[in-house]
């Protein structure tokens, strides 16, 4: 008992006249109670290694390495401070951004997730918050591109747009208000359930996609590879983070209940004119009023092959159209040197929507890869996600101008004369095949005649007769899914 005594009045001595010494009281307080010389826990033969574990906000603590043996066990003395330096700790674990949360955890926080001061996490792992963040966004028609709660620049140039939409300083900052002004006063969790359908599995799909236009204008039509690419095209989701929501199902089975994004309902306001923002890389819709109304992330040509300067029109819209390849006014495609015609589909160069320009072969256009928007080039039409410019499609008519607002300080190229060939460009997409004979012409908001091929492509292909749009199918409604948005796209 005595020594006891004389030991904790040590400690106390030694507490009071060096901080040094409260690194590890545990430590400290087993020597000066044992009879002797003990080795650290590490130098002996035990599993029981003790571990220090951070918690910084991940789903379950991860313990750090335990510290190195040390070589030679040493005697602490009251009168040997320096020996009672805490001993070296292990690497701090990963940040908790970086560690995947399990599923049922990520929906729940994605569901339940509030604003909050802390910075979004970097890195390619979904975020709750930002999973939430971006069915807001998406809701408010200011489009992030796919939902798939990752941090990126769509996102945070769809906030600015929001900020201007409501008429705030636009500097891209999230606090409290504008999250509330976000979530709208409504409930709806931003994760929901849906029931797969058996229209949903039936396709027609196209599991393996050629690459080749050759090949792709071989087959009966450029659809979907699997109902998993569909419903996260209807979505409005990345794939790949659908399949992150719903790990055991294999989108080959009707009745099956997946998570998806509860995302919003269609825009019913009209576009009156349109800016393509070159350096934003975005399109911006506003109404007669000039307030904006929609925006969408957008991939607008590139330096190779630039999308056009000025103001332009829109000329003629097509749902599901075919698409012309035509190497000797276009670009060429690997070998292909005749011209080709492809058959319609979300997956084809053009996607399932051309709103086309009054400037030949240019215009706004879906893509058959939704996550590579405005993280690639074109061959200087506007692409947008095939939801996003099925949606365009319903809200403008011909006539409609369309400004390609060029970089501050960057001075645009100068228009070519009628006589010189037209820059480098995607072909304009041509009415699809009819499938019943004599089906009366339909185009959406286009003038009497029906898109045909231009004039150039009559030396390389045999004359067809003016083809005829497919009527739209109707939307399919989904149940118990409130403010969700179809792209009515099979």
């Amino acid at each position: 008992m005595a020594r006891s005594m004389t030991a904790v009045a040590t400690l106390a001595i030694l507490f009071s006249a060096s901080p040094a010494l409260r690194a590890e009281p545990f430590d400290l307080i087993e020597s000066l109670l044992s009879s002797g010389p003990r080795p650290h826990p590490s130098s002996t033969g035990s599993t029981a290694v003790r571990r220090d574990v951070t918690t910084t906000g991940a789903i379950e603590p991860r313990p750090v390495a335990p510290s190195a043996p040390a070589a030679t066990p040493a005697t602490i003395s009251p009168n040997s401070p320096s020996q009672l330096a805490p001993r070296p700790r292990a690497a701090a674990p990963k940040a908790a951004a970086e560690q995947d949360y399990p599923v049922d955890l990520l929906i729940s926080l994605a569901n339940d997730a509030v604003y909050t001061k802390d910075p979004f996490p970097k890195g390619q792992r979904s975020d709750p918050r930002m999973i939430k963040l971006q069915v807001l966004l998406d809701r408010n028609h200011v489009s992030p591109g796919v939902i798939d709660g990752i941090a990126g620049g769509n996102v945070f140039k769809a906030v600015r747009a929001f900020e201007e939409m409501r008429g705030h300083e636009v500097d891209g900052v999230i606090d409290a208000a504008l999250w509330a002004e976000l979530e709208g006063g409504y409930s709806e969790p931003a994760l929901v359930s849906y029931t797969i359908t058996p229209e949903d599995v039936a396709g027609p799909f196209v599991p393996t996609m050629p690459g080749d236009y050759a090949e792709q204008a071989q087959l009966p039509g450029l659809s979907y590879r699997d109902a998993a690419e569909m419903l996260a095209e209807r979505f409005h989701m990345d794939e790949a983070f659908l399949r992150r929501l719903n790990p055991d199902v294999s989108f080959t089975e009707a009745g099956v209940d997946v998570v998806v994004a509860n995302v919003g309902k269609p825009l019913k306001a009209k576009v009156a004119h349109i800016v393509a923002d070159k350096q934003l890389k975005q399109l911006r819709g506003y109404d007669a009023a000039g307030k904006l109304v929609v925006a969408y992330p957008a991939t607008i040509g590139s330096s190779d092959m630039p999308s056009p300067t000025g103001t332009h029109a829109v000329k003629a819209i097509a749902i599901n159209p075919d698409y012309w390849y035509r190497p000797k006014v276009n670009f060429q495609q690997g070998a292909n040197t005749k011209a080709l015609r492809l058959p319609p589909g979300p997956n084809g160069p053009v996607g399932a929507t051309w709103v086309g320009l009054d400037k030949p072969t240019y215009g706004l256009h879906g893509t058959p890869e939704p996550s590579k928007i405005d993280k690639t080039n074109s061959h200087g039409c506007v692409r947008l996600t095939n939801w996003d410019a099925r949606e365009l499609a319903g809200l403008v008519v011909p006539g409609v101008p369309v400004d390609f607002q060029e970089p501050p300080g960057v001075a645009p190229p100068a228009e070519e004369t009628p006589e010189i060939a037209a820059p480098v460009a995607e072909a304009e997409p041509v009415a699809p095949r009819p499938r019943k004979p004599g089906t009366p012409p339909r185009q959406l908001g286009a003038p009497e005649a029906p898109l045909q091929a231009p004039a150039t492509e009559a030396a390389e292909a045999e004359p067809q007769a003016p083809q005829r749009l497919e009527p739209l199918p109707p939307p399919r409604q989904v149940r118990d899914l409130p403010y969700a948005r179809q792209s009515a796209m099979r």
